[in-house]
């Protein structure tokens, strides 16, 4: 019979099933019961046999109560203006979810059997409550931070609702925008925005659900829901970001597109827009470039070693294509702006065809692609021949003519940069063949080979080490290989044991254990061996065994190097270049 599914008499039945205590240890807990006269619960959490969170997430199971992780949900500030916060404090509880049409709101509670305190709750808002079970820690975390950082969004989203009650007529587009151009509207776009900016958020995402509104940031590379908006304040802020971005407010049945500046703490960040009719309404999704962040070098991003002398001769030869392979996210486009940033000088011509531009660079001539007006990458590349370049960047090869022209440009004594979808590096060049470059000429024109993912690094403020598992440690020999002998011998000359990095949290990375990201590579030269398999038409396995046996690291083999020295974690590693 499924877990879920069974009525245990214990805690420690429960914990039994699941593999986590021995039946060596339900036999220790009952003797001390029977000796002490404690509670089962208190000698379960003095035995310390799991983390706290752990233990909370197996009691709540027990108890058949929902538990939530107040880290990865949002919160409404509608429900959080309706409890006081002496009385969040007092109770340790926090509302943090409403839903109006059933009339239900949820609260966090670190002892959700508290009947009493649900009753007077009940009283007091007039919804039914909902209880379920959180850490003590976080919930006076969460009241600390929603109390006390959010009371601008909580109580301007409450004035707009008020707003909103006191004429449910129907506003017309000239009123919409004279009211979405004032508080409290104003203020609470203002708000989601600043947050995304000091969260260091690279998009934001305003989604419409059939109760609410859900806002979330992609910090780090990952969506992480914040605010929980009431759906009747979605209209006043999709209309007023798109007078914010110059676009048609009465128009909701097509997507549009538009950008906008704002200035947060001196920091002068540029935002695209883009909006999408989907079932319940617009989505909006913004993109946060900041302008004031400077180009980061190809150490910086995550290149060392072999890899990085191998991409630098590539970068330092007068012609030829360099090529950078990931999917949509994996910071191509960073790796090339990097790239630009070391050749780009006063001596050269440096002109590249972005679709957009995501970062204006000095000494850069920079075009964007407006297929409308008929300006594409095969058009923009043709012109490029006649304005005397050196160097130049194609955002990205989509065709065959866009990939026959950067092949062609190459041949002709010009240096080209571009990206191509593939997984690894060893897939490029049966990419190209694919698209009907000539092998001949793929392997006179093509001298590098990129590939790469971003993953998250490590808080350095709250990380911590622990003994490397033997399930682990099998999996990072396999995959290192000799290079794991070499990491293991340098650790022991320096008096040192290796050992794995494990994510925590503080308030520093919020909670999330990591802050910041960094890519892990596989560069390929193409040497003369790698050009006989490609000329062949080899696969691209071949070409990748060709290019390990000649000192090739792969994405994941950088990766495992990258958990070793404490950067990341191996669940990271996974999550992105597990394919």
């Amino acid at each position: 019979m499924p877990a879920e599914l069974k009525n245990y008499k214990k805690l420690s039945e429960l914990l039994l099933d699941k593999g986590v205590i021995t039946p060596a240890q339900v036999e220790e807990i009952s003797l001390k019961m029977v000796k002490s006269g404690e509670s089962e619960e208190s000698i379960i959490r003095s035995m310390r046999l799991f983390p706290e969170e752990d233990f909370l997430r197996y009691k709540a199971e027990f108890l058949k109560i929902p538990f939530v992780d107040l880290d990865e949900v949002g919160f409404s500030p509608e429900a959080l203006s309706l409890v006081a916060q002496s009385v969040a404090e007092k109770y340790h509880l926090v509302p943090y979810r409403m839903d109006p049409k059933n009339k239900i709101l949820e609260v966090a509670m670190a002892n959700p059997l508290d009947l009493e305190t649900i009753e007077f709750l009940e009283k007091k808002t007039g919804l039914r409550i909902k209880a379920v079970m959180a850490l003590e820690s976080k919930i006076d975390a969460f009241i600390q931070e929603k109390y006390e950082r959010e009371k601008g969004i909580t109580s301007e989203v409450s004035k707009a609702l008020d707003e909103r009650k006191a004429d449910e007529a129907k506003i017309e587009e000239e009123t919409t925008k004279a009211v979405t151009t004032e508080a409290p509207i104003a203020k609470i776009v203002n708000t989601i925005l600043a947050y995304a900016v000091r969260s260091r958020a690279s998009d934001v995402h305003i989604e419409p659900l059939e109760e609410n509104v859900r806002v979330r940031y992609r910090i780090d590379g990952i969506l992480q829901e914040k605010y929980v908006l009431p759906r009747n304040v979605l209209e006043a802020v999709v209309s007023r970001i798109k007078i914010l971005a110059n676009l048609k407010i009465d128009e909701k049945r097509i997507p549009q597109d538009g950008r906008f500046n704002i200035n947060v703490d001196g920091n002068e960040v540029d935002l695209r827009v883009s909006t999408l009719p989907v079932s319940y309404g617009e989505k909006v999704v913004m993109r946060l470039l900041r302008k004031s962040s400077k180009v980061p070098s190809l150490p910086d991003l995550g290149l060392r070693g072999l890899a990085l002398k191998n991409l630098i001769e590539s970068i330092e030869r007068p012609h030829g294509i360099i090529i950078v392979c990931g999917p949509t996210g994996s910071g191509k486009t960073t790796t090339l702006y990097s790239i630009l940033d070391k050749v780009a000088t006063p001596k050269v011509n440096v002109v590249t065809i972005e679709d957009p531009v995501e970062y204006q660079m000095k000494g850069v001539n920079q075009v964007q692609v407006n297929v409308q007006a008929g300006l594409t990458f095969a058009s923009a590349l043709r012109s490029f021949l006649r304005q005397d370049p050196n160097i130049m960047m194609v955002g990205e090869i989509r065709d065959t003519e866009t990939a026959e022209l950067a092949i062609n440009a190459s041949l002709t004594g010009h240096l080209v940069f571009s990206t191509l979808h593939t997984n690894d590096a060893a897939g490029a060049p049966p990419r190209m063949l694919d698209m009907g470059v000539e092998p001949f000429l793929l392997i006179s024109a093509l001298t590098c080979v990129v590939a790469q993912r971003v993953l998250r690094r490590l808080c350095p403020e709250c990380r911590q080490f622990v003994e490397i598992d033997s399930e682990t440690l099998g999996e990072l020999k396999e995959t290192l290989g000799p290079i794991y002998g070499m990491l293991e011998e340098k650790a022991k000359k320096e008096g040192k044991v290796l050992k794995l990095p494990k994510a925590v949290g503080c308030p520093k990375c919020n909670n999330t254990g990591y802050m910041g990201r960094i890519a892990i590579y596989e560069v390929m030269p193409i040497t003369e061996k790698i050009s006989k398999l490609i000329v062949e038409h080899a696969a691209a396995s071949a070409i990748q065994r060709q290019a390990i046996e000649e000192g090739m690291l792969t994405m994941k083999q950088d990766g495992y190097v990258k958990v070793l020295e404490g950067i990341t974690t191996v669940d990271e590693v996974l999550r992105v270049a597990q394919y």
